[in-house]
């Protein structure tokens, strides 16, 4: 029999202060988990507006420890009251001064069940993100979660196939993108990689992208986050490219069997021949 996974993604425009926009992620989950969602991912940075368009040491004050932090305790509680998966894109402070761009993942039981951090830092026009961030440690961890095995890449991490396939080797079913991404700049890559990744790996993607001109710059979030399966489909309609939207999926976890039999990537993977991509 199929297994089929109600997923969702949450795309919005910042708020203006952190708590209104906490209370929005919030209220989102309790609208997913009302439609049945199984999973929710939030976008990049979810509690904050995209900071990194400026250089200011003010914003360092939005990195909370993870697991231990307020915000990580209050989704846990919504995880278990709801019965929902949670992948939380936030900013995570180790120790003062040690920072990372991080994932926090919660099962829907409440437990946390460990942290994805960003692994390619960007430096460039209005994504100075190495005056934020430290490049993450983590590898690339897939959880298990209650709805299956789940992967987590950020942003500027999508442009990087290697970390895609470690995902996959190490068993992720569903991968989730949550990125800050502006309508001048990526908009030409943003329905092309991710997909690509999907059939390269063959596992399902969730794409998730803010929305709206946020006061640091002028960075315009085009939204139009979206699931999409290992044939490059995408699963019902990609999101506005301006407004806030819930965006709840079924997918069916039988056609990663079905897209494997019938291609055998991961049995005709040649890792002998690689050696030289990890040379410096």
């Amino acid at each position: 029999m199929s297994r089929v996974i109600r997923a969702a993604l949450f795309q919005t425009a910042w708020t203006g202060d952190k708590e209104s926009m906490i209370q929005v992620h919030e209220q989102a989950v309790r609208d997913a988990a009302a439609q049945g969602a199984q999973v929710l991912c939030f976008q990049e940075l979810f509690y904050g507006p995209y900071f990194c368009q400026v250089q200011d040491p003010e914003f360092y004050a939005y990195a909370e420890s993870i697991p231990d932090g307020p915000i990580v305790e209050r989704f846990q509680r919504l995880a278990r009251e709801h019965g929902i998966v949670l992948v939380l894109p936030m900013y995570e402070e180790e120790q003062p001064g040690v920072l990372y761009n991080t994932a926090a993942v919660i099962d829907a039981d409440g437990s946390y069940l460990g942290k994805y951090r960003k692994t390619h830092i960007p430096q460039v026009r209005g994504f100075w993100e190495k005056f934020y961030f430290r490049p993450g440690n983590s590898g690339w961890p897939v959880f298990d979660t209650a709805v299956g095995k789940v992967g987590v890449y950020i942003c500027y991490d999508r442009h990087f196939p290697e970390g895609w396939r470690a995902l996959g080797l190490a068993g992720a079913e569903i991968v989730f993108n949550p990125s800050a991404t502006s309508r001048g700049l990526s908009g030409y890559l943003w329905q092309l990689e991710q997909p690509a990744a999907a059939v390269a790996n063959e596992y399902f993607v969730g794409a998730i992208n803010r929305v709206g001109v946020e006061e640091y710059g002028d960075n315009d979030f085009y939204g139009t986050s979206y699931f999409v399966d290992p044939e490059a489909q995408f699963v019902g309609e990609v999101a506005s490219d301006k407004e806030t939207e819930l965006v709840v999926r079924d997918l069916d976890m039988a056609k990663l069997r079905e897209v494997r039999d019938r291609w055998q990537f991961y049995r005709d993977r040649a890792p002998g021949a690689y050696s030289p991509l990890t040379a410096p």
